[in-house]
């Protein structure tokens, strides 16, 4: 797969490495060229350039800045990124008194709004970005499930297959309307973490659920 990423930090540098791994074929585009040449490198991808040049690069663009910047960033580059899968891996979290809170509107339909002929994909925000940089992630004897929705279905088909190159599982969630919940489960497990317990015992098997 072509894909193009927006973007030169931490989670542009892991995930851009995951897919480099998995054999994509990924193009790093800052506004900085120095700091995406060198984002490039660290992921061993190939290609780097502007931001312009990866949002035209890809069949799938990923969106790695600060959820605050998304929307403006993906609205300046809306009609080069139309028709195009476009991932936003961004958490709007935010400390509150009792713990990390989230938006009331997802940063993915914020982005889908500032674009609107691209096809938004929620998805990777789940994880810290140093869990991307394991070769293929998996924890108690199973693979990592990864979270994602969105309303277009070969948009959709292309992040499921993406996610599966990585040695995960993909977790449809359904249309990008279920977004926010994934935004909010981000912020919920992080407050957790850092209260040292562990969300995943929140939850039964799904046969016992």
């Amino acid at each position: 797969m072509r894909i193009g990423i927006l973007g030169t930090g931490a989670m542009a540098t892991a995930l851009g490495g995951a897919w480099v791994r998995a054999g994509h074929d990924v193009l790093v585009g800052g506004r900085d060229r120095a700091a995406a040449a060198a984002t490039a490198a660290r992921t061993g991808a190939a290609k780097d350039g502007t931001l312009a040049n990866a949002a035209a690069y890809g069949e799938l663009v990923l969106a790695a800045v600060p959820a605050g910047v998304a929307p403006r960033l993906v609205n300046g580059l809306a009609a080069v990124l139309a028709g195009r899968a476009v991932v936003d891996c961004s958490n709007p979290v935010e400390p509150g008194d009792d713990g990390p809170t989230g938006g009331t509107t997802s940063v993915a339909r914020l982005m889908a709004d500032a674009a609107p002929d691209a096809h938004v994909v929620k998805a990777f925000n789940l994880c810290h970005d140093s869990i991307w940089t394991l070769p293929r992630p998996a924890f108690e004897g199973a693979p990592l499930a990864v979270p994602f929705c969105g309303d277009d279905a070969d948009a959709l088909d292309r992040v499921a297959a993406l996610i599966t190159s990585m040695g995960c599982t993909p977790m449809p969630c359904g249309g990008l309307s279920r977004a926010v919940h994934i935004e909010a489960t981000a912020a919920f497990a992080i407050g957790v973490w850092r209260s040292g317990a562990e969300p995943r015992f929140a939850f039964p098997t799904s046969e016992r659920a």
